[in-house]
């Protein structure tokens, strides 16, 4: 591609990717969904800002629709690296030393508020298309993950992270995450094998694509899913190994430290894509293995702000864009079956979500508001389900009506449900009792309004 409409198409392309989400952000937007919003507009389904600034800068090159083929494989390459910098900076921010001052509350919650969601998510796709089993499978694990990146503000903004209710539902997250993209895991494969992927002619990493499915007969899920976790315990214990090498041996060298993290975490992912198993989950088993060390004072907590600068600041934008890029509503208007799907899929996960975390809590002993509380934080889906929604479609396991409601869910429950939270803690404040993991009684302070309002 030429470099000059390549660096006219770059700037145009993060000039908007700054402007629209600073414009959307005055009416209490997250960043994530005015990054969705404004790769819809910049889409081929609204302004189609490639195209046709290919089209306007076509003087500069011979052919502007290869120049237009170009800048697009770049956005998607860039949004791929965006994916793998997000479940691993989503692994590092996980901290399952608190899990033993809130054992019961943390099984309880990560149990219930995975299987109730899977189940339902199940369901509602084979209400649609009964006869697909990965892809029950896939929303089933869109039902059943969380959002470690809207959990952790409003635990931390409200100052409960040192409570057992705040740990319960940080961990719980977590914990309920890993089993979402382990079952995200299975339906990708199965899928796989379902397409005969080879046999189209198009060719993969993994091993199983080489093999004939039938040699498995039925045991074949059952073999993969061993497999998966049998490469979840090894990457973990392989990557502390290395990561605790590399933190000793480079000292210091803060860049040259991240430069090799990064080494790391993108060889874990490749050795999960030789056994069949997609990039999010040894991206994000990686960030798990690395966290202690990027927790810890002094040069590895600088390291992890420079590593999530860059993630943040250049490449998970990109991965938003291009979700937002793929996504047409226009076929929701095509059939009111497509209506039925986007409705299905949002009250379906948002009453099985708060069901589910009320009753994980109210069992171990928590009062019904809280129980609430918990409920809604487990209801945003943002990160990991867009993650695993791209991957879906990318495989075509997810038609565009699937697709645009999996969008629609993110944008319903991502912008009302964090203010929700803090409305319903800071109003009952005097008579809800957050009990600390030091077993002492801790109550929401009263300079919280300040973070609400």
């Amino acid at each position: 591609m030429n470099s000059d409409i390549f660096l006219i198409l770059f700037i145009i392309f993060i000039f908007m990717m700054t402007l629209l989400p600073l414009l959307l952000r005055r009416f209490g937007i997250p960043s994530v969904i005015a990054l969705l919003i404004a790769g819809m507009i910049m889409g081929p389904n609204c302004l189609d800002v490639v195209h046709n600034f290919s089209n306007l800068l076509s003087f500069l090159v011979k052919s502007p629709a290869q120049a237009e083929q170009n800048f697009n494989a770049l956005i998607t390459a860039l949004g791929s690296l965006g994916l793998v910098f997000l479940m691993a900076l989503a692994g590092m921010e996980a901290d399952f030393k608190l899990i033993d001052s809130a054992k019961k509350p943390v099984i309880a919650l990560s149990i219930l508020t995975f299987a109730l969601p899977a189940v339902t998510g199940y369901f509602v796709y084979a209400y649609f298309c009964p006869a697909d089993f990965p892809g029950k499978l896939l929303y089933a694990s869109l039902f059943a993950s969380h959002s470690v990146g809207i959990v952790f503000p409003v635990i931390r903004d409200l100052k409960l992270s040192k409570t057992k209710f705040g740990a319960a539902v940080l961990i719980s997250t977590v914990i309920t995450d890993v089993a979402s993209i382990i079952l995200l895991a299975v339906a990708v494969q199965l899928k796989k094998q379902e397409l005969g992927i080879l046999r189209s002619g198009a060719g993969t990493l993994s091993v199983f694509d080489y093999i004939n499915p039938a040699i498995f007969g039925s045991w074949f899920t059952p073999l993969f899913l061993l497999i998966v976790l049998a490469f979840l315990v090894v990457a973990v214990y392989v990557v502390m190994f290395i990561g605790k090498r590399i933190v000793k041996l480079l000292g210091e060298q803060e860049d040259l430290l991240i430069t090799f993290l990064l080494l790391v975490i993108l060889c874990t992912v490749l050795a999960g894509e030789f056994l069949g198993i997609n990039l999010i989950v040894g991206a994000f088993i990686a960030g798990i293995a690395l966290s202690p060390f990027m927790r810890k004072e002094g040069i590895q907590s600088h390291t992890f702000f420079k590593f999530e600068g860059i993630g943040y600041g250049l490449l998970i934008p990109f991965l938003f864009i291009s979700i937002g890029m793929q996504t047409d509503f226009s076929v929701l208007g095509k059939n009111m079956n497509n209506l039925w799907i986007v409705l299905f899929t949002v009250i379906g996960l948002v009453g099985s979500k708060i069901f589910s975390g009320w009753l994980g809590l109210r069992l171990t002993g928590f009062d019904n508001r809280q129980g609430i509380c918990a409920g809604l934080m487990t209801v945003p889906q943002l990160s990991a389900t867009l993650a695993a929604a791209t991957v879906g479609k990318n495989l075509n396991m997810l038609d565009d009506n699937f697709f645009n409601a999996i969008i629609i869910l993110s944008i319903v429950t991502t912008i009302p449900i964090p203010s929700l939270v803090r409305f319903i803690i800071y109003r009952g404040r005097k008579r809800m009792k957050f009990e600390k993991t030091e077993t002492a009684a801790y109550e929401v302070p009263n300079g919280v309004e300040d973070d609400i309002f």
